[in-house]
């Protein structure tokens, strides 16, 4: 009798496991799409990785982190004026079942203190840290570098600083 209740609860114990982790599958439900970095030039220390996020349910893309880099934030870029702006922001909403652009000219990740060259065809890796029901998780996700020219289908070139990256000399 004592071997069945030990294999009862052996069998709960499983049953209990993939419920929490399927839960947690579901809880953490981020596709990422398009992703991809520009390529840099040999001395240049910075670059922005872009992608498409879209979550099934609400969530907040909270932080990213990447070890080509030194420090890694979310930055947007947007019109103030007549001059195109760059700040950092804490977060970035996902809301439920849309498509998030992180593309140039808007939300994108910056890496920041690039340890060498993002060359074409290279993938750069990259931790997403996502927010939804109060927990963080994180998903990993590879981006490939595109070329130093690529403009992806958004603006960043805009304001004369395309040729870089779009991030030499931004104000904050």
């Amino acid at each position: 009798m004592h071997a069945k209740f030990r294999a009862a609860r052996a069998a709960a114990s499983c049953v209990a496991l993939f419920a929490a982790l399927a839960s947690g599958a579901a809880l953490a439900q981020v596709d990422v799409s398009n992703a991809w970095a520009r390529g840099t030039v040999p001395a240049q220390t910075a670059s922005g990785a872009f992608m498409t996020l879209h979550a099934h349910e609400a969530a907040k893309l909270v932080g990213v982190s990447s070890p080509v880099a030194a420090s890694v934030e979310l930055h947007e870029m947007k019109m103030d004026g007549s001059v195109m702006r760059m700040r950092p922001v804490a977060s970035i909403d996902l809301p439920k079942m849309q498509d998030v652009e992180l593309k140039p000219g808007g939300y994108h990740v910056m890496l920041m203190g690039l340890k060498g060259q993002l060359k074409a065809g290279d993938k750069v890796p990259l931790t997403l840290k996502i927010e939804q029901g109060g927990k963080v998780t994180e998903q990993r996700v590879e981006a490939e570098v595109r070329d130093l020219g690529a403009m992806g289908q958004g603006a960043m070139g805009q304001g004369g600083q395309g040729g870089q990256g779009g991030h030499s000399g931004h104000m904050h």
